[in-house]
């Protein structure tokens, strides 16, 4: 055997064994509907500054694979929904699929996991027939290639498919997809995989009709008379994202099926919407991620599972413009492209939320009328002499275009002039001074400390390195280490 071999199948053996971890991992998404989408080198590059160590491709594009290579991030490859018939009719192209993007590039590239089409049962309905049979062709030639303990097959399904979600106890899947629904946890616990799903609170609070509080939605905590209890076991749910997932536990009991764990693969929340979309906004958006990163970083589950961690995918890393739909649809990013943040992250699983500073920021009110924020805006840039040329078309503070992101914007940049000979920040009862800085990506405010790197990234604290099914991961130069010394013991043998 040579000494090349011996790494890659000592690589393979050491990537199953040490592929459990306990603790949970955030990882990203990375949609492509993007204008003007970095090459995939540039990509990678910033997936490593912001320290992202798991993420989630819709396809298995060979520029994204080759880059990742050696970079020991791990990797959700996808089959799209246009792949998924193909494969689940033939078994040879199921191998060919796994030959060409998955073997071609293992060990180097860490590719952990499949993700069969996207939300087929309620996307693709027409699919649903072949696509447990799609799962177990793929699984199989991940076998005959010996790669089905490094790589796990699952399908991302959304919430749309359990009717009912609320309260979680009494939660199922929607009865036409039982036969469907059962053939593929039976799949999963017999692959010793897990289960993806897609659960935004956002949606599940813009299309409650007000049944639920935004702050439940935003993880923020809720008053002792407005808690979320589920009736029948009196479990307290203190977001709506454990609520989902709960459900999803529960909609598995109610078919026999138990012991699968969950992995969501999608959650977000869009940092702008149009004008029907006002919990779209910067504000939600840095509040329910760095929440969700706390709240996944605590290691526990939902309520009825609470030893098993909920590791998360985060949509998305980029805005995808080019997505039709609403103004929200194409805003999911965390990071603009040239991988500045869209806003501050948390740094950590702790309270900690990079931005935080002993400098006071002047910002416009959120209960605030437009009309008086219009004046506010409008003195502060005339007679008040703010510069407020980052707030015009095409600078980096224009976007969101709305009169609370500019009044902000200006109110801010006149009270760090102004406050030490007796400026204020009042405008008519509009502003209110904070310790949290409000710059955001490649906007940065008048006083910001943050002026070289944006809002900090992702730490190992919050984004791995674990990988979905729990074990402790070993740093890659102990890995090495051990690789080279068995290695060693092969060819002296």
């Amino acid at each position: 055997m040579s000494l090349k071999r011996c790494l890659g199948s000592m690589l393979l053996v050491l990537i199953g064994m040490f592929s459990n971890v306990l603790g949970a991992f955030v990882g990203v998404n990375i949609g492509t509907d993007v204008s003007s989408m970095p090459s995939a080198s540039d990509v990678v590059a910033i997936v490593k500054a912001h320290q992202i160590t798991h993420i989630r491709l819709y396809d298995a594009d060979s520029h994204m694979l080759k880059a990742l290579a050696g970079s020991g991030i791990e990797v959700t490859v996808g089959v799209t929904n246009e792949e998924v018939l193909g494969i689940g009719e033939s078994a040879s192209a199921a191998a060919a699929w796994i030959n060409k993007n998955v073997a071609a590039y293992v060990p180097s590239t860490n590719i952990t996991a499949i993700a069969v089409g996207s939300e087929v049962l309620s996307s693709i309905p027409h699919a649903a027939p072949v696509l447990v049979t799609a799962m177990n062709n793929l699984h199989k030639s991940l076998v005959a290639a010996n790669l089905n303990y490094q790589v796990k097959v699952s399908t991302p399904q959304s919430m749309d498919i359990i009717p009912k979600p609320f309260p979680p106890s009494t939660a199922t899947f929607n009865s036409s997809w039982n036969s469907t629904v059962y053939q593929l946890l039976q799949f999963l616990k017999n692959s010793d995989s897990y289960y993806m799903l897609n659960a935004y609170p956002y949606y599940g609070y813009t299309n409650g009709n007000g049944i639920f509080p935004l702050d439940y939605a935003l993880f923020k905590p809720l008053p002792s008379v407005k808690q979320i209890v589920d009736p029948n076991t009196l479990f307290h749910y203190n977001s709506m994202f454990d609520a989902m997932v709960d459900a999803t536990y529960y909609s598995m009991d109610a078919l026999n099926m138990s012991a699968i764990p969950i992995v969501v693969t999608e959650t977000g929340w869009p940092w702008q919407g149009g004008s029907n979309e006002p919990d779209a906004t910067v504000e939600n958006a840095e509040t329910f991620i760095n929440n969700l990163i706390r709240r996944v970083s605590n290691n526990s589950g939902p309520p009825s599972q609470p030893t098993i961690p909920i590791n998360t995918y985060i949509y998305e890393l980029f805005n995808e413009d080019k997505r039709p739909g609403p103004v929200s649809e194409k805003n999911w990013g965390l990071l603009f492209t040239n991988g500045s943040d869209v806003f501050p992250l948390s740094l950590s699983g702790s309270s900690q939320i990079t931005g935080n500073s002993t400098t006071v920021f002047c910002v416009a009110k959120d209960d605030a009328s437009e009309d008086k924020l219009r004046d506010g805006l409008n003195w502060a840039c005339g007679q008040g002499k703010a510069n407020c040329s980052g707030i015009q078309s095409g600078q980096p503070c224009y976007l969101p275009n709305n009169i609370k992101n500019h009044a902000s914007y200006a109110y801010n940049d006149y009270y760090q002039k102004m406050h030490t000979v007796g400026g204020t920040c009042d405008f008519d009862g509009t502003a209110t001074t904070t310790n949290n800085d409000p710059s955001y990506g490649s906007c940065i405010f008048t006083g910001s400390s943050n002026s070289s790197t944006g809002g900090g990234a992702l730490s190992p604290t919050a984004l791995g390195p674990i990988s979905s099914r729990g074990s402790t991961r070993l740093p890659v130069s102990k890995v090495q280490f051990i690789i080279s010394a068995a290695c060693l013991v092969v060819v002296l043998l």
